[in-house]
């Protein structure tokens, strides 16, 4: 089965720099894919795309060796599996606030005996190889996002459940449901506090600590932390804050 780049990077204790998809077209996942990425992430919650344009989509990062994930809408095994079945190397799952809705999740991306998944993996199999059936529970990322006050009352049951990966935060949301604006880049003392705890959580149960980030620095800024997935934006916002730059240099930065 072709290897999964972002558990390797993650094995040798290396940091994933994650592109992220709202815009629906193969194109700008190219484009995304091409920047340099370890990994592409296509986003059907909030981003603008359906599933037929994610399939194409995922096609394109698939024009090189870089891994391609998707966040589902909501935690449903109907687009879990069928994101999977399309080809998606990883899953990353909203709104995670508990032990049992962490199960769910895990093992709707699990065959059995670790899941529930049902079998016909329509491009994965030709995307990752003939064994697809036997490597797949091990080799696809399970994701789950912490953005809520409960999250953070179970961080201990959700990150121990057996075959989770990795979890998220969803900064805004995680900004909000701690009673402040929402922020892609928080400077609220009680949200970094939220940032400090999950990661600590992270650390005692042996999963992997990611986030989504406004921009490079501050990406970096949790690396240095000890995040080892982290997300810069997305395409529409770095094709805006591009255009926006280039725009202020023609008229002389005014």
């Amino acid at each position: 089965m072709r290897a999964n780049n972002v558990k390797d990077i993650w094995a040798k204790g290396g940091h994933v720099v994650n592109g992220w998809l709202a815009i629906p077209s193969s194109v700008s996942a190219e484009i995304m894919t091409h920047a340099g990425f370890d990994s592409v992430t296509v986003d059907l919650q909030h981003g603008l795309v359906d599933y037929q344009a994610s399939v194409g989509m995922l096609q394109a990062i698939s024009t090189l060796d870089v891994t391609p994930m998707l966040r589902v809408p909501w935690n449903d095994p109907i687009p879990i599996m069928k994101a999977l079945d399309a080809g998606a190397y990883g899953i990353v799952c909203p709104m995670i606030n508990n032990r049992e809705e962490a199960e769910k999740f895990v093992g709707a991306c699990r065959y059995y005996p670790d899941g529930y998944r049902s079998f016909g993996p329509a491009r994965a199999a030709m995307y990752a190889g003939a064994d697809y059936a036997t490597e797949a529970n091990s080799t696809v990322i399970t994701m789950a996002m912490i953005e809520t006050r409960p999250a953070l009352d179970n961080l201990d049951e959700i990150m121990s459940t057996p075959g989770l990966d990795a979890i998220y935060v969803g900064p805004a949301d995680l900004s909000i449901s701690l009673g402040h604006p929402p922020s892609g880049d928080p400077s609220v003392p009680e949200v970094l506090e939220a940032y400090d705890s999950i990661l600590a959580a992270a650390r005692r149960n042996g999963v992997v600590a990611g986030s989504h980030c406004a921009d490079g620095a501050m990406a970096n800024r949790l690396f240095e932390k000890g995040f080892q997935f982290c997300t810069i934006a997305n395409d529409s916002r770095l094709l805006a804050i591009s255009a926006a730059e280039q725009i202020a240099a023609a008229r002389g930065g005014k």
